[in-house]
C-alpha cells in the first residue's frame, strides 16, 4: 500500500529535537507522573498498586475501568461503546480501515491532520476536500459540504476544535453535517483530541458521538490531557464500528500498556482538574499569543476559539518552509509551515507549550519578522 508521506510528523521528526523554542507543539504542556498523582490525590496510593502490577499483555478492548471512565466524557454511553487504541492515531487508522474500502467517497474538511485524506485515499477511496476559509472563521460551509456528499459517501471526516486554526463547531452546525451525511447513510468521523480546551466556559462541548447515530468520536490523552507520552487514544462509536475496527486491531495493537491504561483512566476519572489546568494555560497563553499578534504588521490572523494551534498569517514573499527553517536557524524557535497543511502565507503556531517559552520565543521571532520586511 502506498501512501503519501505525513507532511507535518515529518517536520516534527527533522526539526523538533533542534530547537530551543518549541511552538510547533500541539499538546498542553505534559504532565510529570508526579504532577498527575498529585492533580488526582492518588500519591503513594497509586505508585502500591503500580509497583506489583505484572507486566502482561492488558484487556485486549481497554480495561473495564478506562472504558467507563472513557465512556462518562460522553452523554450516555458506556464502556461498550468504547474501543481503546494506541493514541487518536491509531483510533483514526483503524476507523479508516475498518470502514472504507477502494470506490468509496470520503469528504474531508480541510486543513486538517493528514490522515484524514491521505489514508481513505491510499485505501482507494476518492477523497473530496471541503476547504475552510479564513472569511467563514474556518468554519465549514454546510451548502458547500451537501454538494460535495453524493450516495457513495462513506465518511464525512473532520477536526473539532480544528487542526490547525482552532476554529470550534458549535451543536447547531454538528447537527446540520449530521443531517447531511443522514441523507445519504454516511458516517461522521470527528477527530475530537481538543475537546476540553475552549477559550471560554468550562463545559465538554457536544460530541458527535452524543448527536448522530452514526457519529464516530476520536479522544485521546495527548492533547487536552497532557499525557502524551502515554500514547493512549479511543474511539466512542456505534457497535457495528467498534466490531469492524477489532477485526484490524488485531492484528496491529493486540492492548494498549498496562500501566498506561492504569494512568489514563486516574487522568480521565479526575478530568475536571486536569482539564481546568489545561484551560487555564491555553486561556493565559492565548492572551498572550493575542497581544503579540497586535503588535506585529505583517502577522494576521483569525483568533482561535478552542483548541492549542491556530495560523499565523505572514505579509512576507517568502515559502512557509524557507519561512520557519530561516526562523528557527536564526532564533532556535520552531513553527510548523503552513505547506504541511498544504497551505502558503502562513505557519502553524502551537501556543499551549510553557508560558515562558511562548514569551521567549514570540519575542525572538520579532527581529526575524522585522528583517524579513526590510
Amino acid at each position: 500500500m502506498k501512501i503519501t508521506p505525513f507532511a507535518v510528523e515529518q517536520w516534527m521528526n527533522e526539526f523538533e529535537t533542534r530547537c530551543a523554542y518549541n511552538l510547533a507543539e500541539t499538546c498542553v504542556a505534559s504532565l510529570t507522573v508526579s504532577e498527575l498523582l498529585e492533580l488526582a490525590g492518588a500519591g503513594d496510593q497509586a505508585l502500591s498498586a503500580i509497583l506489583p502490577m505484572k507486566l502482561t499483555y492488558g484487556a485486549i478492548e481497554g480495561s473495564q475501568r478506562l472504558r467507563t471512565a472513557i465512556a462518562s466524557l460522553y452523554a450516555g454511553k458506556g464502556p461498550g461503546d468504547i474501543l481503546v487504541a494506541h493514541g487518536a492515531i491509531g483510533a483514526n487508522a483503524l476507523v479508516y480501515q475498518a470502514m472504507v474500502s477502494a470506490g468509496d467517497h470520503v469528504v474531508s474538511v480541510v486543513p486538517t491532520y493528514q490522515q484524514h485524506y491521505s489514508i481513505p485515499e491510499s485505501l482507494g477511496a476518492h477523497v473530496s476536500r471541503l476547504a475552510l476559509k479564513a472569511e467563514d472563521g474556518y468554519l465549514p460551509d454546510v451548502d458547500a459540504l451537501r454538494d460535495l456528499v453524493t450516495p457513495k459517501t462513506r465518511v464525512i471526516a473532520f477536526s473539532n476544535p480544528n487542526n490547525p486554526t482552532g476554529a470550534l463547531m458549535d451543536r447547531a452546525r454538528l447537527e446540520a453535517v449530521a443531517a447531511v451525511a443522514d441523507r445519504v447513510g454516511a458516517y461522521v468521523l470527528c477527530d475530537e483530541v481538543y475537546r476540553g480546551t475552549t477559550q471560554s466556559g468550562d463545559e465538554l462541548t457536544p460530541s458527535i458521538a452524543d448527536l448522530y447515530e452514526r457519529g464516530i468520536a476520536i479522544g485521546s490523552m495527548s492533547k487536552a490531557f497532557s499525557l502524551a507520552g502515554l500514547r493512549l487514544g479511543w474511539m466512542c462509536a456505534p457497535v457495528a464500528v467498534l466490531k469492524a475496527a477489532e477485526i484490524h486491531r488485531d492484528y496491529n495493537t493486540i492492548s494498549v500498556g498496562m500501566i498506561d491504561d492504569f494512568l489514563a483512566t486516574l487522568a480521565i476519572e479526575h478530568a475536571a482538574k486536569i482539564l481546568a489546568r489545561s484551560r487555564r494555560i491555553v486561556r493565559t497563553n492565548l492572551a498572550v499569543l493575542a497581544q503579540w499578534v497586535a503588535t506585529e504588521p505583517s502577522i494576521s490572523w483569525v483568533k482561535p476559539t478552542a483548541g492549542t494551534t491556530t495560523l499565523l498569517h505572514y505579509a512576507h514573499d517568502i515559502s512557509s518552509r524557507d519561512f520557519c527553517i530561516r526562523l528557527l536557524d536564526q532564533t532556535g524557535v520552531m513553527f510548523t509551515p503552513g505547506s504541511a497543511f498544504e497551505l502558503e502565507g502562513c505557519v502553524r503556531i502551537g501556543y499551549a507549550n510553557s508560558p515562558s517559552i511562548l514569551a521567549e520565543g514570540l519575542e525572538r521571532a520579532r527581529p526575524f519578522l522585522k528583517s524579513l520586511g526590510a
